[in-house]
């Protein structure tokens, strides 16, 4: 069987990116990572050549080019049923597609005011009504997620899932913008830090040289 390929952007600014290759990472599979780092000269002739969007990420399995974060979790999720990235109860299961279908389409202020920066530490937005009421939601979202179906473990329903997936780079946007969070919320951002794939791409993040100014904006206060 051939080995897959992740085509992935900058893991420093590329949020979808890192969605895809936690969930491929969960399972355990061996992957070839193919880094094309963004907004530099042609950079999306390179993504062209992966699949039609341009974008990425791209996971190229089965002599398949699937595009887009959530189609590439869907996929994995099937391929390897064992890693169990969707609750195996079914009401658990319902609840974790809709908000990992709501992060995929929803939050646009959380995404244009925190910039995804997983490696900054140091950033500052004035809060604005938008931009609260998203948090809000967010923290609700979390908490009912983690009250409901959360008992069995750390995650949002227990075990990981691609629900975590979705959620995991918010919550860095909010450590890189230092949200105050509540109680449920700010112990879920806790373990998201301390979880190994997350602080091997931190990590990874670190040592790119490529700078993206525009995610480089709002130092100090």
């Amino acid at each position: 069987m051939q080995q897959m390929q992740l085509v992935i952007g900058n893991k420093a600014y590329s949020s979808w990116s890192m969605r895809a290759w936690l969930a491929l990472k969960h399972t355990h599979a061996v992957f070839q990572e193919i880094v094309v780092p963004l907004d530099v000269p042609g950079y999306k002739q390179k993504l062209l050549a992966h699949a039609p969007t341009g974008k990425v990420p791209v996971l190229k399995a089965d002599g398949l080019a699937i595009w887009d974060s959530l189609a590439i979790c869907e996929y994995l999720a099937e391929r390897f049923p064992e890693a169990r990235l969707w609750p195996q109860d079914a009401a658990a299961r319902a609840e974790a597609r809709s908000v990992s279908a709501e992060m995929h389409s929803g939050f646009p202020v959380i995404r244009r005011e925190y910039p995804f920066n997983c490696r900054a530490t140091d950033r500052f937005v004035q809060r604005t009504g938008e931009l609260d009421r998203e948090i809000v939601r967010m923290q609700a979202l979390w908490s009912r997620c983690r009250e409901r179906f959360g008992k069995g473990g750390p995650w949002l329903f227990g075990e990981f899932t691609i629900a975590d997936c979705m959620y995991i780079p918010v919550a860095l946007r909010f450590v890189t913008y230092g949200t105050e969070l509540k109680e449920v919320a700010a112990d879920y951002a806790k373990n998201v830090q301390q979880y190994p794939a997350v602080r091997e791409w931190i990590a990874a993040a670190k040592l790119e040289k490529e700078v993206i100014e525009a995610d480089e904006v709002r130092r100090g206060r």
